[in-house]
């Protein structure tokens, strides 16, 4: 089992950054490819990124360029620094871990955070 909670959401205007952190425990964190996704008011869940413990990455392609995972194994922490941040990124951001590489979609992650809320006033 792995438990993972995520916080730093809140409240930012348009053209703004927040770092959202995902604090892992259970397993080792070390051995889960790690992955942010989000989900907006009546949207399905999409993927925004994913992490594996060497330090390579994977970008959705509407994700790139603003958005930077990162993760610290030493403290089971996973980061999404968000940067120029626009109303369209309001969304309920959630943290999710996986044993399958590199892979988006949402049914293969097997444990999830309850989600931070990002919200983007224009």
């Amino acid at each position: 089992q792995v438990q993972l909670v995520e916080s730093g959401g809140g409240l930012v205007q348009a053209g703004g950054s927040l770092r959202l952190s995902c604090a892992a425990s259970g397993r080792t964190f070390s051995r889960y490819f790690m992955g942010w996704f989000r989900q907006a008011p009546g949207k399905e869940r999409e993927f925004v990124a994913v992490s594996h413990w060497s330090g390579s990455t994977s970008y959705a392609d509407s994700m790139k360029g603003r958005f930077t995972i990162s993760r610290d194994n030493a403290k089971n922490t996973m980061y999404l620094q968000m940067n120029s941040l626009k109303p369209e990124d309001t969304a309920v951001y959630y943290c999710a871990a996986t044993n399958r590489p590199w892979d988006p979609r949402v049914q293969s992650y097997d444990y999830w955070g309850q989600g931070t809320q990002v919200t983007v006033s224009s």
